[in-house]
């Protein structure tokens, strides 16, 4: 990771060119620095922060006043950050009394000021927690004293979590284990804050700068969604071809553990809906034997949706893995612990991430832990349901391979869709899709679980959700659309965004058709679209043109009266 001055460096280049995301930040502390290095790391990570930042100690003043300039500038994120320091002199000034309800005051001051941020701004926070200060006035007792500070600041930090928990829009940057990582003497610095007010540490600032532009980027769909692992001496140690099942190192014994551990870590990513894929230079009925024989193997082959073991090159491999999983290369991460295979694959697919693991497989976890590569902004029980969905993909892809013509393949899968409006049971997986559709997505609007229960009761709006499931299973909720009544006439294509696992299955005119019914039966004349570009949705820039609209201005009309159905070999359910 580039130190502070390399980022501050990054200040003056060009970001013409980057997307632009405005921040607000807010501090009862010194933040120009913290300023400077999100601002630099930002560039790094191909975004433009445009950052407004709120005078010293005035994050009441700005937040508790409508008409004030934080809501004059109109952040897309709010970053609030409340010192431990700050919190430790408040504390120092109640009586013995007050301590015992000191984090419970703390945490409604926090709601308060969300609340007032929610009804005058639809924005997302970046809350930081409280890194802990021990002012060992009881030692160790602390952890057993209610009223002590210790005790008041782990009890506060615990109930942000429980509020942030149930509001989609509050998240935390975790400064706390920043610290824990880190050490205390590289987050804070007795003499910076004496003399300058400055709580955090220029050597920590690139750490707590990357942890908060991962929270910027996946609250605007930018995440990782699949982990792709090499096998030998990666996912076990020694090499299955010439070792054999009875001496690849995996287990509780020796480095075996660190092998386990580093499986055990994969295959909780899975449980919460990371793809896993393999791409091993191997055979691979050969390559496939310790995920069915070894007894200490924790992942299995029903954890993986997508297995390549060949001799290939694997930049043509993972070039396959992505077009089964049709996902953007920016979305996955690369774990090789072979240099050459590294390099290979980066010199080819510069989008992919791909770590500069250590030597030592003992040192795999701790340095993967501190990438924090897979940062998120919702998660469902569907997300554990992801990896059987691909797997079932793969087999599609599989059997397409055997027709010579695209419609009869279609036709042999049997599709069926499942049209639902909003309701209780689809409204988080609606919003979970908004936040993670990127590709398939006509206008990129995002939306919270809020947000799409009032859409739900507006009447002025209409929702759909699509199903599909064919002979080989069920894809589950796929695409979405929002239809707003511009005026009697005409209804306007608010949101229209789509699971890019089911491209080229004809799902799109499928969706048309069932809008122009719907158009009709409620006796509108018109349907309007809007295309709005980003760098990710380039794939539905002719999505309009396509399905017969026709652009007038920056605007795509379909006339209702005139259209005739599209072919298509989906049946409504």
């Amino acid at each position: 990771m580039k130190d502070f001055i390399q980022l501050k460096k990054n200040i003056k280049k060009d970001f013409s060119n980057l997307k632009s995301i405005k921040v607000a930040v807010l501090g009862d502390t010194a933040t120009q620095f913290l300023v400077m290095a999100l601002k630099g790391l930002g560039y790094d990570r191909s975004v433009n922060l445009d950052i407004w930042e709120a005078d010293y100690n005035q994050i009441e003043g700005q937040v508790l006043v409508p008409t004030s300039e934080l809501y004059s500038f109109e952040p897309e994120i709010i970053i609030i950050f409340r010192s431990s320091q700050k919190l430790l002199l408040k504390y120092n000034k109640t009586n013995s009394t007050e301590r015992l309800d000191f984090a419970l005051n703390e945490i409604e001051e926090i709601k308060e000021l969300y609340s007032n941020l929610s009804m005058n701004s639809d924005t997302k926070i970046i809350f930081y927690n409280y890194s802990e200060i021990n002012d060992s006035i009881f030692g160790n007792f602390a952890n057993k004293v209610e009223s002590s500070f210790l005790f008041q600041q782990r009890k506060l930090n615990f109930l942000i979590m429980e509020f942030a928990s149930n509001s989609s829009k509050f998240n935390i940057c975790d400064l706390s284990s920043i610290q824990n990582k880190i050490g205390k003497e590289n987050l804070f610095h007795t003499s910076s804050y004496i003399n300058n007010s400055m709580v955090l540490s220029i050597d920590a600032l690139p750490s707590i700068a990357s942890h908060t532009i991962d929270i910027i980027q996946t609250s605007n769909g930018l995440f990782k969604k699949c982990i792709i692992i090499d096998l030998d001496n990666t996912t076990w140690g020694g090499v299955i071809g010439d070792d054999g099942i009875e001496k690849i190192k995996v287990g509780d014994l020796g480095i075996g553990k660190a092998f386990s551990e580093f499986q055990t870590w994969v295959k909780k990513l899975k449980e919460r809906g990371v793809i896993i894929a393999v791409c091993s230079k191997n055979t691979e009925s050969i390559a496939k034997v310790p995920f069915e024989e070894h007894p200490d193997m924790v992942i299995r082959l029903d954890d993986i949706s997508v297995f390549i073991a060949n001799w290939e090159n694997k930049a043509d491999n993972i070039r396959h893995i992505q077009n089964v999983l049709n996902i953007g290369f920016d979305s996955m991460v690369f774990i090789d612990d072979n240099p050459f295979e590294r390099n290979i694959v980066r010199e080819n697919i510069p989008e992919i991430c791909v770590p500069e693991m250590p030597e030592d497989p003992a040192d795999y976890l701790e340095y993967l832990y501190g990438l924090n590569l897979f940062e998120t902004s919702s998660y469902s029980n569907e997300d554990a349901e992801r990896t059987k969905k691909y797997q079932i993909e793969s087999k599609r892809v599989s059997a397409q391979k055997k027709y010579t013509n695209e419609n009869d393949f279609l036709k042999s899968l049997n599709m069926l869709s499942l049209i639902e409006p909003f309701d209780s049971f689809n409204i988080p997986r609606v919003a979970q899709l908004s936040q993670r559709s990127n590709q398939f997505n006509l206008r990129t609007i995002r939306y919270s679980e809020k947000d799409i229960k009032e859409i739900s009761i507006d009447e002025n709006q209409f929702s759909f959700t699509f199903k599909l499931e064919d002979n080989y299973g069920k894809h589950g909720l796929i695409c979405v659309v929002i239809l707003k009544k511009q005026n009697n006439k005409t209804l306007f294509i608010d949101t229209w965004f789509m699971s890019c696992r089911i491209l080229k299955r004809g799902m799109e005119k499928f969706v048309l058709n069932h809008l122009v019914d719907f158009s009709r039966k409620n006796k509108f004349d018109f349907i309007v679209g809007e295309y709005i570009e980003t760098t990710k949705n380039k794939l539905v820039k002719n999505h309009y043109l396509n399905l017969g609209f026709e652009k007038k201005r920056n605007e795509w009309i379909l006339f209702i009266e005139p259209y005739k159905a599209l072919k298509t070999y989906i049946k409504k359910k």
